[in-house]
């Protein structure tokens, strides 16, 4: 079941994700994402509100959707944890070779805010 949505997601090059606040207060954020053995990864800066919220709540909805996070299907249930360097590694690879040149604007982007991005990967229930 979940491989069927993994494969209609892959399909997007967006995907919205809710995180929730402490209050139960859905945040919406359309986000990067590659797919890889049945998981779904995505980076983002480790002081972000996101990684706040999911350090709190792991449970998660995503949805395809365009770069304004317009949705393009269905909502699905997921859980999230941090992933390890290995994975890391992969994930910003993958991520460069989907998205192209734009990745490499996004790293200079984060260098000169001196963030730190961290790596997420995400199992849909």
């Amino acid at each position: 079941m979940s491989e069927d949505k993994i494969s209609q997601l892959s399909k997007f090059k967006y995907i919205n994700i809710e995180t929730f606040r402490k209050n139960g207060t859905g945040v919406r954020t359309p986000i990067w994402f590659v797919v890889y053995q049945g998981l779904i990864y995505f980076r983002t800066d480790a002081k972000s509100g996101k990684v706040k919220r999911i350090r709190n709540n792991p449970h998660v909805r995503i949805a395809p959707c365009d770069i304004r996070g317009n949705l393009k299907g269905s909502w699905f249930d997921g859980k999230v944890n941090f992933a390890d360097s290995a994975e890391s590694s992969m994930v910003y690879s993958m991520i460069d070779k989907k998205y192209g040149f734009v990745t490499t604007l996004i790293r200079i982007f984060n260098k000169i805010r001196h963030t730190n991005p961290v790596v997420i990967a995400l199992v849909l229930e």
